[in-house]
């Protein structure tokens, strides 16, 4: 049985966020202060429904989806892109496919102890984070 992320989770570090975002075409002005942002999460997981909540002092991002279901994800506040986003269990792993004009474009999140980690994927580049959960 996949775990419960249901949690407040805290930013602790990223590694290649830049060029995770260089690959997304971001500009050189939104990479630099998206690398300057400490993202936290907030993650309700009940059943087969999830929000993940992306909460920043710039903007958030909300992902409200069923797991398995195959949705339009709107990413014009990322990117300016839509893909059409699977988010399903791989094991213990929270896996995200986002298929459109990025090839690999995706993300996993996984818990290792009160840790969430989230491997972020587009063409060639990847982006982890990790976050502390605090409740």
């Amino acid at each position: 049985m996949p775990p419960n992320l249901t949690g407040y989770y805290r930013f602790v570090s990223q590694e290649n966020m830049d060029n995770y975002l260089r690959a997304l075409d971001i500009n050189v002005v939104l990479r630099k202060l998206v690398c300057l942002l400490k993202p936290d999460k907030e993650i309700i997981h009940t059943g087969d429904h999830m929000v993940i909540r992306t909460i920043t002092s710039l903007r958030d991002y909300v992902m409200d989806f069923d797991l398995g279901v195959q949705f339009e994800e709107d990413l014009g506040p990322v990117d300016g892109r839509k893909c059409q986003t699977t988010v399903s269990w791989e094991g213990d792993q929270l896996v995200c496919e986002q298929l459109g004009e990025k090839r690999n474009r995706g993300w996993r999140h996984w818990l290792e102890g009160d840790r969430l980690h989230l491997r972020m994927t587009a063409e060639d580049e990847v982006c982890v984070q990790v976050f502390q959960k605090v409740k």
